[in-house]
């Protein structure tokens, strides 16, 4: 179970502080692939970094016995001052993998996202596509009890994305996913659960339909 408790978010930008969550409480049962959902500004991608803690809630806090990964897709959470290979070293040592088996998991990154002589070049050369795959290798070297994919599931030529669908379905035959996506077929092929999220609230729906819909009216109301 994922349970988020009294959660505020804001940040600052050039027009002043924008509070994205106030107050927001939300209980997501165990067990199950989560979707989701909502209009562009919702707060999907914000609610993913706090899961994942690559960021901290200005109040409130987010409990969880599970591990959860970093969310992957264009905005993954490597650091782009460092190169792929050391983001991939910094992810061992917070993981407490150590020694042989880091150089395992480098290498396994390193063939995986099939980046040449950029894995050792810093991330923020990378382009979008690039640190997506480096982010989606990275997850997939380790276990998690959730994989937080936001939007992007894999890209590349279509050799890489049946490579990494293929790894990607084997994980989830022992864990779960908690999906960001705009498609509301992928969203239907692979969740139990829908949570639309709109206007800074967080509703969560156990038939997915019902979630659908009430995503698509919400998109039709603005």
């Amino acid at each position: 179970m994922i349970v988020l408790d009294d959660i505020t978010k804001s940040y600052m930008t050039l027009k002043g502080r924008k509070t994205v969550f106030k107050n927001l409480s939300l209980d997501i049962p165990a067990g199950v692939n989560v979707g989701l959902i909502g209009r562009n500004g919702a707060g999907k991608t914000t609610l993913m970094r706090l899961l994942s803690a690559v960021d901290l809630p200005d109040s409130g806090k987010i409990l969880t016995n599970g591990r959860l990964s970093w969310p992957v897709g264009l905005r993954g959470g490597m650091q782009k001052n460092l190169t792929g290979r050391d983001n991939v070293k910094f992810v061992c040592r917070v993981l407490g993998v150590r020694h042989s088996r880091m150089h395992e998991k480098i290498r396994y990154v390193q063939e995986f996202a099939e980046l040449g002589e950029y894995f050792d070049q810093p991330v923020s050369t990378y382009s979008s596509g690039m640190q997506a795959r480096l982010a989606f290798g990275t997850s997939m070297a380790f276990d998690f009890d959730y994989y937080l994919i936001d939007e992007v599931m894999a890209v590349g030529d279509a050799t890489f994305k049946r490579k990494s669908k293929q790894v990607f379905n084997e994980r989830l035959k022992k864990s779960k996913v908690i999906l960001v996506s705009h498609n509301m077929r992928l969203i239907r092929q692979l969740c139990d659960i829908v949570v639309h999220l709109d206007n800074g609230k967080a509703t969560l729906y156990k038939k997915v339909d019902r979630g659908i819909q009430a995503y698509r009216h919400a998109g039709a109301r603005n």
